[in-house]
C-alpha cells in the first residue's frame, strides 16, 4: 500500500466534488510557487485524501496530487518523506501508464533531482540519464521538458565529479536551446548560468565570467534586475573566480513541479 493511503483511510470522511479537490490542490500548489512549502504540505495532503476517497489510488488526478505532494514535502524540508513517496509515485505511475509515458517519466524526472540534492549521485545520474534520453527521442532535443533534464543530468553528472562531460553536455543543450529560443529564455539562461558554474570548477574564471555576464543580463531583461534568480546570477558573477563558490553545483536545484 502507497505511504500516502495509511492515515484516514476507512475514517468515514465525506467525499467532496472534484471541484473542491482541485481548487484545494491548486491552493497549495500556489504556496509552494511562492516558496512556502510547509504551508502547502496540509492542503495537498487533503487534496490526495479527496482523491483517493472520490476517485480511485489510480486515477490520474490522484497520481498528480501525490506526486506533487512527495515534491512540497521535500521542498518543506521533510526529505525522507518526500523521497519516498516520490518513489512510490514513480512505482504507481510505471503499473498505471507504462515505463515510457511523459506522466512517468515526470516523476522519474523529479526521484533523480531529489537523488542528487541528497546527494544519492549514483541514482541520480542513471535515473536523470534515462529521462532525458527517453524525452530527446519522443519530444525532441529542445523541448522545454527535454531541456529540463537533459540540464538534470549534466547537474548529476558534475555532481559526481565529471564537471567535463557535465560542461560537454550543458553546451550541447545551451546551444540547442538558444537556437530554438533565442538567448532571453529561462532555459536558455539557466542553462548558461550552470555552464558558467563547471567552467568555474574547473579553474576557468575568464570565460565563466563572460557566461555569467550574458546570463545576468538577460534575466535582468527577462525578469528584471530585482528578482532573486537575477539576484543569485550577480551573486555567482561576483564569486566567478572563487571556485568554492561553485563547489554544491548539482545539489541545490529544486523538485520539479508535476504539471499532471
Amino acid at each position: 500500500m502507497p505511504p500516502w493511503t495509511r492515515s484516514r483511510r476507512g475514517s468515514g470522511q465525506v467525499r467532496e466534488g472534484a471541484p473542491e479537490i482541485a481548487a484545494r490542490h491548486a491552493a497549495g500548489v500556489d504556496l509552494w510557487r511562492a516558496g512556502r512549502a510547509e504551508e502547502a504540505v496540509p492542503l495537498i495532503e487533503e487534496a490526495l485524501e479527496g482523491c483517493l476517497v472520490g476517485l480511485g489510488e489510480s486515477d490520474p488526478a490522484t497520481l498528480t496530487v501525490a506526486g506533487n505532494l512527495g515534491a512540497i514535502c521535500f521542498s518543506a524540508g521533510a526529505w525522507q518523506r518526500g523521497l519516498d513517496l516520490l518513489a512510490a509515485s514513480v512505482g504507481d505511475r510505471t503499473r498505471t501508464f507504462g515505463p515510457s509515458d511523459p506522466r512517468t517519466l515526470t516523476a522519474v524526472d523529479a526521484l533523480a533531482t531529489a537523488y542528487r540534492v541528497v546527494g544519492r549521485i549514483d541514482e541520480a545520474v542513471e535515473l536523470s540519464e534515462r529521462v532525458a534520453a527517453a524525452r530527446s527521442e519522443t519530444l525532441g532535443p529542445s523541448h522545454p521538458d527535454t531541456l529540463t533534464s537533459r540540464l538534470g543530468h549534466a547537474l548529476a553528472r558534475a555532481a559526481s565529479g565529471d564537471v567535463e562531460p557535465a560542461l560537454a553536455l550543458l553546451a550541447a543543450a545551451l546551444h540547442d536551446a538558444e537556437r530554438r529560443y533565442g538567448p532571453r529564455h529561462e532555459h536558455v539562461i539557466a542553462l548558461r548560468a550552470n555552464l558558467a558554474g563547471c567552467l568555474a570548477l574547473l579553474g576557468r574564471p575568464a570565460e565563466a565570467t563572460a557566461e555569467l555576464q550574458r546570463a545576468t543580463a538577460d534575466a535582468a531583461a527577462l525578469l528584471g534586475r530585482g528578482h532573486p534568480e537575477t539576484e543569485a546570477l550577480f551573486a555567482d558573477l561576483a564569486h566567478a573566480h572563487d571556485r568554492s563558490w561553485f563547489f554544491s553545483i548539482g545539489r541545490m536545484a529544486e523538485v520539479n513541479r508535476d504539471r499532471g
